[in-house]
C-alpha cells in the first residue's frame, strides 16, 4: 500500500460501470498501488481501467547459508497488471520476465549461476468495504486470493510447483496524514516433488505518512511463519518513498532489511506505477 489514504470519489452510484463500460475520469478514486511495500492495499482499480505496477530493478543479497554460500539476486521488470472488472473487483497478472541469481560458495570455483523467466501469479481482489467511502468510514477491507504457476521448473528463478493462498488486506485512516495497513494471509507451498503441501502464514504492517499531495513515505515490518527453512522464520524491516508525478503516474524506491537469519540481508529496489 503506497500511500496511507485513498480519497473518496465524487459521490455517485458507480455500481453499473464494468470492464466494458469504464468509470468516467471525473469519478475515479485517488490512485493507490500495491507497491512499493509488501503490504497489499484493499482498494481496487476502477472498473474498465488498467494499472501497471512494475519493479524496474531489484537486488537482494542473502545471508550465508549453513555451508557459507551467499546468493546475489537481480530482478528486472517484475510487473503487476491490475484490471478493474467492476467497481469493487479486479483481476491481476504478475509476471517476472527475467531474473538472475549468482551463488558464491566458499570455494570460488564452485560459483553457480541461474537465470531466466520467473513464475506467473494470477490474483483477484474483492473490496468488501471502503473503496469509495474510506474518508468517511476510516477503514477498508478486501480479500485477495492468488495462485502461482511455474514457467520453467529447472531455471532456478521460477517456482518449481504450483502454489496459492489468500491475503486479507486492511487499511485504517489515522490523524495527521498517517495511514496504517495490515495484512494477514496463508499460502500453501511445496518444497519438493516428494513432499506434500504445507501452510506458511504471512503477516505485515505498514505505517505511511503523506508529506504532501505528491510525496509519501512508509515504514513496514513483514513476517513469514512456519517455513521449512532450517534457519527459521523470515522477518523483514522496510522503508521507502513514493512520489506522484501526476494523478496517474507514481515513482517509488525502497529497501528491505532482513532481521532473521532466513531473510535476505538487504534488498533495495526502484519502481513505477501507471494508471490508464
Amino acid at each position: 500500500m503506497a500511500l496511507g489514504t485513498a480519497g473518496d470519489a465524487i459521490a455517485a452510484d458507480k455500481g453499473h460501470y464494468s470492464l466494458f463500460r469504464p468509470t468516467p475520469e471525473r469519478l475515479l478514486r485517488d490512485m493507490t498501488t500495491d507497491r512499493p511495500d509488501t503490504t497489499e492495499s484493499p482498494f481496487t482499480v476502477d472498473a474498465g481501467h488498467v494499472q501497471i505496477e512494475s519493479n524496474l530493478f531489484g537486488y537482494a543479497r542473502s545471508r550465508p547459508d549453513e555451508e557459507g554460500a551467499v546468493t546475489d539476486a537481480f530482478e528486472l521488470a517484475t510487473t503487476n497488471i491490475r484490471i478493474g472488472l467492476t467497481n469493487n473487483t479486479e483481476v491481476n497478472l504478475v509476471w517476472q520476465p527475467y531474473g538472475m541469481a549468482r551463488t558464491r560458495q566458499l570455494n570460488p570455483a564452485d560459483t553457480l549461476r541461474d537465470s531466466g523467466v520467473g513464475g506467473v501469479d494470477i490474483r483477484g481482489k474483492v473490496n468488501l468495504w471502503g473503496n469509495d467511502t474510506f474518508e468517511k468510514t476510516g477503514s477498508a477491507l478486501a480479500l485477495l486470493p492468488y495462485i502461482t504457476l511455474p514457467t520453467d521448473e529447472d531455471n532456478g528463478i521460477s517456482p518449481e510447483h504450483v502454489e496459492g493462498g489468500v491475503i486479507v488486506p486492511l487499511a485504517l485512516a489515522l490523524p495527521h496524514n498517517f495511514g496504517f495497513g495490515l495484512n494477514g494471509g496463508v499460502t500453501w507451498v511445496r518444497s519438493d516433488a516428494t513432499a506434500g503441501y504445507h501452510a506458511e502464514y504471512l503477516a505485515s504492517a505498514s505505517l505511511a505518512y503523506e508529506w504532501s499531495d505528491r510525496l509519501g513515505t512508509y515504514y513496514e515490518v513483514t513476517a513469514t511463519f512456519n517455513t521449512e527453512d532450517v534457519r527459521g522464520d523470515i522477518v523483514i524491516l522496510a522503508t521507502g518513498v513514493t512520489y506522484a508525478v501526476t494523478d496517474n503516474l507514481q515513482l517509488d524506491a525502497g529497501v528491505n532489511f532482513g532481521v532473521t537469519s532466513a531473510a535476505d540481508r538487504v534488498n533495495p529496489f526502484v519502481g513505477v506505477s501507471r494508471r490508464f
